[in-house]
Formats: structure tokens, sequence, C-alpha cells
């Protein structure tokens, strides 16, 4: 029951009326104080919880200045998540103009992604949060536009952060909200008194948990997680273990070419004439081996 369960996740920083708690996350994120933001406030159904028709539990922001945000919480690394992250801020941002409207109404677009793994494109990277923007090649202070803004947090490294004490002063927020996300029962009364919203969030989790039919949901979530992750690890497996007899096949048909090779070249050296010796040097065939081929 952390909210890196992406239902609790959702449910949290996603549910109208805890647009406070959503914003004092999105600030600690962008290093920018939110005077308010509106929330898209999409049910989750508890049918789609258990299949794959829900997809990613992502949650839609508006800032008070027009702002659209998008905020993901994403459990694995899944393969072309750079495409995918491209593709959701694109869909955002041309959402922002409708047909006859001219460009300037088009309002700057934010991804925020929270990982629960390291992301190994990024493994020479040591900082924990990576911001991106579009910017010339060689002239990098030279901005094309503002209006592309995406963040990746990749919790373990904040996380190994925190344990070191290498957190920079503008980061402490962040670090103390990875907390709850990651541990809530480790957040402890002064980081509640020098963090209002996370007390609020921790509030909202411990109504959650008190919530028989909230808390069932949150568990079928996890158990599709866990599924999904068993059937990946099964398929893994089954794959290696079929690699591992095509191996041995293709080696076992390589060793016999190998051989049926040897036994050409000494068929053609005894017809030469060649001495024994001689043959047994090159081909590396036995005398025995030899022997049977004379007959």
């Amino acid at each position: 029951m952390t909210p890196t369960n992406d239902y609790l996740f959702k449910r949290i920083f996603g549910q109208l009326g805890n647009e406070e708690i959503t914003k004092g996350l999105v600030s600690s994120i962008i290093r920018k104080e939110i005077k308010s933001i509106s929330l898209d406030g999409n049910t989750i159904l508890a049918k789609d919880l258990v299949t794959d028709k829900l997809g990613v539990l992502d949650i839609k922001v508006k800032f008070e200045t027009n702002v659209v945000c998008d905020i993901e919480m994403q459990l694995e690394n899944q393969k072309d998540l750079d495409k995918r992250i491209m593709y959701y801020w694109s869909k955002m941002y041309s959402n922002e103009i409708k047909e006859g409207e001219k460009y300037p109404v088009l309002k700057k677009a934010i991804v925020i992604v929270i990982a629960k793994f390291e992301m190994k494109e990024f493994k020479e990277i040591p900082k924990f949060h990576t911001e991106w923007i579009i910017q010339e090649k060689d002239y990098r202070k030279t901005i094309l536009t503002d209006i592309l803004e995406i963040h990746i947090i990749e919790l373990p490294k904040l996380e190994k952060m925190v344990r070191q004490g290498e957190i920079l002063e503008e980061d402490k927020k962040l670090a103390l909200w990875s907390k709850f996300l990651l541990n809530p029962e480790s957040v402890e009364e002064k980081d509640m008194k020098e963090n209002k919203d996370i007390k609020k969030a921790k509030e909202e989790l411990d109504k959650i948990k008190q919530d028989e039919y909230e808390k069932r949901l949150a568990e079928l979530r996890q158990k599709k997680i866990w599924d999904d992750e068993a059937r990946k690890a099964f398929l893994y497996e089954e794959g290696l273990e079929k690699g591992r007899e095509e191996t041995q096949k293709i080696k076992e048909e390589y060793e016999k070419r190998l051989v049926q090779g040897k036994i050409e070249i000494a068929k053609k050296m005894l017809k030469s004439g060649f001495l024994m010796e001689d043959i047994i040097k090159i081909t590396e065939l036995s005398q025995e081996e030899i022997e049977k081929i004379k007959f």
C-alpha cells in the first residue's frame, strides 16, 4: 500500500478535492510555485484494474496560467519509453488548439514521469532529476521555445542521494515527497510539519487504507502488476531455455560438420600418400579414426 502503486498514486494525486496535494508535488518537481491547479477528475473503473484496458494511470493537470501537465508513475522501464513520453506530450500540446484557432493560443505542455527504477539510458547521468527542453545543438543557452518541458525523476537515485546526504537545498521538498512515495510509514511528524501537503497526502492514504472497497481496488491493481511481472519473468526464462536448446543444437551440428570436414581432408591426404603422423598433426584426428577411413 505505497503510492508507487499507480492506482494509489492516481487516487491520491488525481482525485478531485486533492488539488493542494498535487500542487505541492508538482511545485517541488518543476521548482516553481503554482498558485492553483485543476484536475481532470477521471474516475477509475474497478473492472479495468485487472485488465489491459486501463493502460497508463496518468494524471492530467492544468495550472492557473493554462499550462497543461501530465504526471505518471512509471513502474518498469518499458521499451520505447522515450517515444511514448513524446507522444503524450505532442497529444497534450496539440489538443490545446481547436480548429480555426491561431497558434498563439497554444500554451506550454509539461510531462512528469516518476520512475520506480533507474533508467539504463541515463546511467552516465548521476543526477536523479533530469529536465529536457529544446535547445540549439552547439549553442546550448539558445532555446528554440519553452513550450516543451519534460521532467524524469528516478526514485532509486533520489533515495540513494538522500541516504548519502547529497541532496541540494532546492531538492529537499522533492526528497520529502520521495520518502512518502517509497515508504509512507517512514514519514515523521517533523516531515509533515515541514510540508503540510505531505501531511494531507498521508491522511488521504490512511483514509484509503481504512476503506475496504478502495483497499481492495489497490490490492487488485498490485496483483495485476505482480502477475504481469511473473508472466514476463516466465517468458524470459522460457526464452532463455529455448535459446540454450538452440545453441546446443547449433554446437552439435557445428562439431559434426567439423569432424566430417577433417575426415574429408584425411581421405585426400591418404590418397596423396601422406605419412600417418602428418595426417594426425594436421587433422587432429586420432590414429584409430584415420585407420577406420582406410576401410
